[in-house]
């Protein structure tokens, strides 16, 4: 009979990825974790393991999927996001860790209200860990999230009944049409901002795995999103409400600048922990 450990290092052997050694053994972490339900300790202790046929078969195939660079999130069909778990697919963008910025000042920023329930969007929610974060951490928030994308706002909505998160959800192209919302509090997004020449410059994971509607913008008006964002947030925020984006680190000046253009005061570019431009923030 095989041990915990042996089969760790068995499952390890077939990653073909050129990746380091940490970033492979992080990801085999996480399949043992959800497929085997064994964590570190289990691991390292070496302890008995006895696989049936249809397990084997099952980290076969998943390590076959992790050597065609398809993300682990996918894999299992889950991301952490703000110490939760989001349900994901090839529909959504894998929820990532500098998108947490938002929550904070999001949260920062509610905390101004006394005796009032703020009323919060999400624009382009995806999976809806922005929203159900935010209903989450703010349970007397009036919370709402849309997107275009069907397929996202199944997963979304799965994700905010799975966490009993109360937040309402609308299909709808902040390209073409108004907010059709009355005051709002925050609006919050983080839309596409990549563009299109830059996909060449991408991971493989990311480029064939993750949905272009929601990476890609044109070279020629790559910061489409953010106009029209700023424009319409601009007609439905309350006086001192909060917009809020995620951008591509190569465009914060820019993106400021269509804030201050759109009437927004005490404009901000924030960084992330590698000191990119990563959040830009205004209020009305």
């Amino acid at each position: 009979m095989k041990n915990s450990k042996t089969v760790f290092q068995d499952f390890i052997a077939n990653i073909t990825l050129k990746e380091s050694t940490d970033e492979i053994r992080s990801i085999a972490y996480l399949v043992f974790a959800k497929i085997l339900r064994l964590d570190r300790t289990d691991i390292l202790a070496a302890k008995p393991l006895a696989l049936d046929q249809e397990q084997e078969k099952e980290l076969y195939t998943i390590a076959q999927r992790i050597n065609k660079h398809e993300p682990i999130q996918y894999i299992l069909g889950e991301a952490e996001f703000f110490g939760r778990m989001f349900k994901v697919n090839s529909a959504v963008l894998i929820p990532r860790p500098e998108t947490e910025y938002l929550i904070h000042e999001i949260l920062h920023h509610t905390n101004l209200y006394k005796n009032h329930a703020p009323h919060i969007l999400d624009i382009g929610t995806g999976s809806g860990c922005i929203p159900v974060t935010i209903k989450k951490e703010l349970p007397e928030a009036s919370v709402t999230a849309t997107d275009i994308s069907t397929e996202a706002l199944a997963i979304a909505k799965e994700n905010a009944l799975m966490l009993n998160a109360s937040v309402e959800f609308l299909q709808h192209d902040i390209l073409t049409q108004n907010i059709p919302l009355g005051r709002l509090d925050v609006v919050v997004s983080n839309p596409p901002y990549i563009a299109q020449t830059e996909g060449a410059l991408m991971n493989r994971n990311v480029l064939q795995y993750e949905p272009h509607l929601a990476l890609f913008v044109p070279d020629d008006d790559a910061l489409k999103f953010y106009k029209a964002i700023a424009v319409k947030a601009y007609e439905v925020l309350n006086d001192g409400g909060l917009l809020i984006v995620e951008i591509n680190e190569r465009f914060g000046h820019e993106t400021a600048a269509i804030f201050k253009a759109n009437h927004f005061h005490d404009v901000a570019i924030m960084k992330d922990l590698d000191g990119k431009d990563r959040i830009v923030k205004g209020i009305v």
